[in-house]
């Protein structure tokens, strides 16, 4: 039951305010919409992951995320994530992205959703990741040693430890052609 509380907030953000060198709300909307369908599939692969072990959750990051990034990122529309402390630098993010995520290392108070408008007619969006109770397992300050070990022989070039719950963790991101 701990794992399901976990798993259906891990994906909640905060909302504070917008940044006013940001594009308006109606394009936030839609960006949060086109977003969901990454958000809820790394959901569910986590949820079965979790449900057998944090080690097997880590499977599901390592080989589901990128399957289902990859499986939604088309027609215009690229989707993954991202954070200041990667620990799989296949997940290094657009150059627009870079702006966001010092902006919300440099104002934590201020982690809602932002909207950039981007070159070709398209737009940018992204949503702060935080660290919730259940992360800590594999991201956290004192993680199981088996488990350490298996991070270390996937990741070698880690820097995703040692968060504390409500840490700023990353981003989801998505960008998209504004037709749609």
């Amino acid at each position: 039951m701990r794992y399901q509380h976990f798993l259906s907030s891990f994906l909640i953000t905060l909302s504070v305010g917008i940044s006013p060198t940001f594009a308006g709300d109606s394009l936030k909307t839609s960006g949060k919409t086109l977003l969901m369908p990454y958000k809820k599939s790394l959901q569910q692969a986590l949820k079965q992951g979790m449900s057998i072990g944090p080690a097997e959750a880590v499977l599901a990051c390592q080989l589901k995320a990128p399957k289902i990034a990859e499986g939604l990122s088309k027609n215009g529309v690229r989707v993954g994530r991202t954070s200041h402390r990667l620990r799989n630098s296949a997940n290094l993010s657009p150059d627009w992205v870079q702006p966001i995520l010092k902006a919300y290392l440099n104002q934590p108070s201020e982690l809602s959703p932002r909207t950039v408008t981007l070159s070709g007619n398209r737009t940018g969006y992204a949503e702060p990741i935080l660290i919730q109770p259940l992360c800590t397992n594999c991201h956290g300050t004192e993680v199981n040693p088996d488990l350490l070990k298996r991070i270390q022989s996937l990741y070698p070039d880690d820097q995703a430890l040692g968060f504390k719950t409500g840490d700023f963790r990353g981003v989801f991101w998505i960008e998209y052609p504004n037709d749609h």
